[in-house]
């Protein structure tokens, strides 16, 4: 703790008197719009892509795995990523990501020209697996190049780029609701991957070179990786929280449309619904960021987190052992205390694992910012991989209220942890 309050004091006497040189802005922009058409791709199938695969014969358990595929190929291929990062060159690598996202979603709008429901599932998870390699190959990459450039606020700038993260979720389901209505299926990856397409072809003349986005020597990366960092308890603490936050996001990407059927809403209106969370997320993290840096450890952000979690889903149900129906109104609030505590959950987690990994002895310089990226990049792909996967089960088998139990549960160990 003496250590986090040495580094917060640096932290805040730098970031107050340190203004963005150019580069950082240049860096800012192009993950800006990376971050931001790639939590398009994430959240613009959720309002329509279950009642499509329903229409092809899929149930709820296949389609939840299709969601969840694609985390757990981000799951096994992070460490990978974070490893190795360092000796391919970060540029590189975010360059890679962002362009096989865009391809991917492309052709993944074309799926409802495929006939037969074990076809069409068959290439849902074939062009998310590449979808997935793509989106681990930016993420971690785009993790290491913010704790290079970024060294005296990672936490405020990380929680500003999750903040364009939060807008890409709450215009995905919108966008997706309206191009579906408009142009049908095809119309919303098309647009999406097309301008992910664009992002990564204008990435080697934006972004700037330099020791955070190129290759260089891994020798400082022999003797340690994810399993080494893992042995300290706060970062211990730090991935049961990230895959507890995207455990819970993730139940709701599969789960909450059907749940939403009762109320007979359109398309386009369900979008509407899912940009309560998105767009507490926005606005909520950068706080919290800004928070870390100056007030508050991130483990009582975790906790507060989690607790924000569980009363979302005790609210959205609502849960089993309320004694009343789904209320729309109770709903909504119930995303929107979900949105604010997956703010406060993701931003605080990086940084307590890195901070504490430092504070451990562990060499602060690139290698590091990588292993830990690799980290937390791949318990957020078993969050989200687990979530909808057993959320689609859970919803065949128990139904939505008896299934929220599994998310509430989750968030109750982390704070008892």
């Amino acid at each position: 703790m003496g250590a986090w309050k040495t580094f917060s004091k640096s932290c805040c006497r730098c970031a107050c008197t340190t203004r963005f040189t150019r580069r950082q802005w240049m860096t800012l922009f192009v993950f800006s719009l990376a971050y931001l058409f790639s939590a398009c791709v994430t959240s613009l199938q959720a309002p329509f892509y279950p009642a499509e695969a329903e229409r092809k014969g899929a149930s709820a358990t296949e389609y939840g795995l299709v969601f969840g595929i694609f985390q757990l190929v981000c799951f096994l291929i992070s460490p990978v990523y974070g490893k190795y990062l360092n000796k391919f060159g970060a540029k590189k690598i975010f360059n890679m990501g962002i362009f096989t996202s865009g391809i991917s979603c492309f052709f993944f709008g074309f799926l409802d020209r495929v006939e037969g429901h074990f076809l069409f599932i068959f290439l849902s998870f074939l062009i998310r697996i590449f979808e997935a390699i793509g989106s681990t190959a930016f993420v971690t990459a785009a993790f290491t190049i913010i704790a290079g450039e970024f060294p005296d606020s990672v936490a405020t700038t990380f929680a500003s780029l999750e903040t364009l993260y939060g807008v890409g979720l709450i215009i995905g389901p919108s966008l997706g609701g309206a191009l579906y209505e408009v142009g049908g299926f095809t119309a919303p990856f098309a647009f999406v991957g097309l301008c992910l397409i664009s992002v990564a072809l204008s990435t080697p003349w934006l972004l700037p070179n330099g020791k955070s986005m190129d290759g260089g020597d891994c020798k400082d990366t022999e003797g340690f990786g994810i399993f080494s960092i893992l042995k300290l308890p706060a970062v211990q603490l730090a991935a049961v929280n990230i895959w507890m936050a995207t455990n819970s996001l993730g139940f709701l990407s599969a789960t909450l449309e059907p749940h939403l059927r009762q109320f007979n809403f359109s398309v386009l209106e369900v979008g509407l619904i899912f940009m309560l969370t998105g767009a507490s997320y926005a606005i909520s993290a950068p706080i919290w960021g800004k928070l870390m840096d100056k007030w508050i450890h991130p483990k009582y952000v975790i906790v507060h987190g989690a607790l924000l979690i569980m009363a979302s889903h005790v609210l959205i149900g609502p849960a089993p052992f309320l004694p009343f129906e789904t209320y729309f109104p109770m709903s909504c609030i119930g995303l929107i205390l979900h949105g604010i505590g997956i703010g406060a959950c993701q931003v605080a987690a990086f940084i307590l694992a890195l901070k504490e990994s430092i504070a451990n002895g562990f060499p602060d310089n690139l290698n590091l910012y990588s292993v830990v990226s690799g980290m937390w990049a791949s318990f957020l792909a078993l969050g989200l991989f687990m979530g909808p996967s057993l959320g689609g089960v859970l919803l065949d088998q128990a139904g939505y209220r008896l299934g929220s139990l599994y998310p509430f549960i989750a968030a109750v160990v982390v704070v008892c942890k």
